[in-house]
């Protein structure tokens, strides 16, 4: 699985900057703030994003996607769970393969991969089947919510 040292925190930085998520490079070892799954996995606490050297990339786009996706009033009470229902989960999912592309190294076919890896779960039996063939309900939902064109 990629992780951030493999990446590097810039490119992701970046691509989250934008839509005001600050993410903050955690030391390794240390506890990751916020992290839903435990560590190393990448932790929501309001506006930040936090990870270490060992995260996983998918882990830090699918979180970052998580509040991409939500409202201001959950990001403003947002500590670790970032809620939302099976559509939005499944929007987050979308997004986040989507954004791999704008990532140097990454791509959609890895990311895809790497989900598959770690266990997401999707009723075609891979993330890169769902995403190209069951999931324009999420792509509807991101269209909707003003988050792709």
């Amino acid at each position: 699985m990629l992780t951030v040292a493999d990446l590097g925190v810039e490119p992701l930085r970046q691509l989250f900057a934008a839509h005001g998520l600050i993410l903050h490079e955690v030391p390794p070892g240390a506890a990751i703030p916020g992290s839903y799954w435990g560590e190393p996995e990448a932790g929501l606490v309001g506006n930040r994003l936090y990870v270490r050297p060992d995260t996983p990339v998918h882990s830090v786009l699918h979180e970052g996607c998580h509040y991409l996706c939500m409202d201001a009033a959950r990001r403003a009470s947002l500590e670790r769970d970032a809620g939302g229902d099976y559509a939005e989960e499944d929007a987050v999912c979308y997004l986040q393969i989507h954004l791999a592309d704008r990532l140097p190294g990454v791509g959609r076919a890895r990311m895809c991969a790497d989900m598959d890896a770690w266990g997401y779960t999707f009723r075609l039996g891979s993330a890169a089947r769902w995403y190209a063939e069951d999931a324009d309900d999420a792509r509807q939902w991101l269209v909707a919510g003003g988050l792709l064109a």
